[in-house]
């Protein structure tokens, strides 16, 4: 009935299952206030006193179970350090094969230390060293808080999209074969927003192992409810 985060993180398997549980709850919240699946969709879990809800598969929904296999594949690419970039976005249905026109677009970085997976969403300018250990349980409260406000703020998505998931690897170190379940070789060549994006750093969890941060680019004239300070270019 819980979300269970880790008091002390002190090996690189607890490491890798708490970013696998905050990237759970992340596309979850944010999958459930679009209202891109039906309730039936989800499960309600508790972190703290904050209720959430949980991604699962449905039979009821095909496109659940096909989110929850893209993450589970997504997994393990990250425990063989293979990816390096999982971009989950909305797309409008009468786009081009080669080029996807945008509407919204979620990116979550990994970057790899001795220490264990650093997660990292849209850092530009982060070293990939270990941090000092914030209070890892009030901070992952904290983002998901975040993404609940912003999320009931954003205006609609249109009706006509398209929920997609796409994974870009370090090739250094991938086979050129490999392929996580559920993914295949991509064929669109790039991605565009028919209207002008807004950039969002919503915020950040801490722990000596890693980093996460939060990035989200959508249309900026779905940003007119949203408070100024969530707003960073």
């Amino acid at each position: 009935s819980a979300v269970v985060f880790p008091k002390k993180i002190a090996t690189e398997q607890q490491s890798l299952m708490l970013v696998k549980r905050l990237l759970a709850v992340a596309v979850s919240c944010i999958t459930y206030l679009r209202g891109i699946f039906p309730e039936s969709a989800y499960g309600t879990r508790y972190m703290d006193d904050v209720c959430v809800k949980i991604l699962r598969e449905d039979k009821n929904c095909p496109g659940s179970s096909q989110l929850v296999k893209w993450m589970l594949g997504c997994y393990d690419a990250l425990q063989k350090k293979y990816v390096s970039l999982a971009v989950s976005h909305f797309h409008l249905t009468n786009c081009c094969l080669f080029l996807q026109t945008v509407t919204e677009c979620y990116h979550f970085k990994f970057k790899y230390t001795q220490h264990g997976p650093l997660l990292d969403f849209g850092s530009r300018d982060h070293s990939g060293s270990p941090v000092p250990c914030a209070d890892t349980k009030r901070a992952s409260i904290l983002l998901i808080r975040k993404i609940y406000v912003l999320m009931q703020n954003l205006s609609p998505l249109p009706s006509d999209v398209c929920l997609t998931m796409k994974l870009l690897y370090y090739d250094e170190v991938t086979p050129p074969d490999y392929q996580p379940p559920g993914f295949k070789e991509a064929k669109c060549e790039g991605l565009m927003f028919n209207q002008e994006p807004t950039y969002l750093n919503v915020g950040e969890v801490p722990t000596p192992f890693h980093l996460l941060k939060l990035k989200i680019t959508t249309e900026k004239q779905r940003m007119e409810n949203v408070e100024k300070n969530f707003l960073k270019e």
